[in-house]
């Protein structure tokens, strides 16, 4: 869908079981079907209806399990209990289903067939860049995710902005600087896409920012960098002044690809956009974050 609107989008691919830096490219993964079945014939957690009733990377399985065995492989959330989780088992073999509280309070007793039609193979994975030349070398970079399905705040709205900003930039008739923006799987995407450009961008930018959550409308978050006054820190303090409600975080609360991207040897001037930053609003990985947040 982006590429149809940046058609200036291309693919880095790496393939599983392909080394970057001391990580490898995991197996990819693929899933046609998945529910647990009560005795009576009654399903639960189906795939068809939300995909986030299933562990992300969830292994094959076709078992019957008594309801308090079963009990151990589902997750849910008692203090939202309409939202489904949104759970991932990238870097640990193993399988689950995920479900409201409420519905999981009305399980019935008795033994379910536990299905999951999946597969982990060698496969590849892809990371979309584009670059948008100026009349200098030196660039602003821009990157976010293509990795968490179903989320609207949490993943949606990266991309959706950096389209916008594309837009905006190639509107731009006399461009100073060099514009470079990716889309990736967070962490395995970003260290991944390093192990290519490293160099280049050590080279080129002059600033970055890591653009995730920036859907909602409660906040303005400014997730540091590593060092703390870079440009792209300075650049975006600024456009903050006199917003209401900025929260600035320090490095310390990192945890998304702003980690890679600062760190010690590889030192990008960049530093982390959000409107809710991740983890700060009651709906993260849930089926709450939806188009209406």
């Amino acid at each position: 869908i982006i590429n149809k609107i940046h058609e200036e989008f291309d693919y880095l691919t790496f393939f599983s079981g392909e080394k970057v830096f001391d990580w490898e490219i995991p197996l990819q993964w693929e899933v046609e079907d998945a529910y647990i079945e009560h005795e009576s014939g009654e399903k639960f957690c189906h795939l068809k209806e939300n995909n986030l009733h299933l562990v992300g990377y969830s292994e094959p399985v076709d078992l019957i399990l008594e309801k308090k065995d079963l009990i151990s492989k589902i997750k849910f959330i008692k203090d939202y209990p309409e939202a489904i989780p949104y759970s991932t088992t990238y870097y640990k073999k193993d399988w689950g289903f995920c479900m409201a509280y409420d519905q999981y309070l009305k399980l019935p007793e008795g033994n379910y067939r536990c299905y999951i039609d999946s597969s982990l193979k060698p496969g590849q994975m892809k990371v979309m860049e584009i670059l948008i030349p100026g009349r200098s070398d030196k660039e602003i970079f821009l990157s976010s995710y293509l990795c968490h399905p179903s989320m609207a705040n949490n993943e949606l709205s990266g991309p959706v902005l950096i389209s916008e900003i594309l837009t905006y930039i190639k509107k731009l008739k006399n461009r100073k600087y060099s514009y470079r923006c990716v889309l990736l799987p967070e962490t395995i995407g970003s260290i991944a896409y390093l192990s290519r450009r490293l160099n280049t961008l050590k080279k080129n930018v002059i600033c970055g920012f890591n653009v995730s959550c920036c859907g909602d409308e409660r906040r303005y978050t400014h997730l540091k960098s590593r060092k703390g006054n870079t440009l792209a820190d300075k650049s975006l303090s600024a456009a903050l002044l006199g917003k209401e409600n900025v929260y600035t975080k320090s490095f310390l609360e990192r945890g998304s690809d702003e980690r890679q991207y600062n760190s010690p040897g590889v030192d990008l001037p960049l530093c982390g956009f959000s409107k809710s930053k991740w983890d700060d609003y009651p709906e993260y990985h849930t089926s709450l974050d939806n188009l209406d947040l």
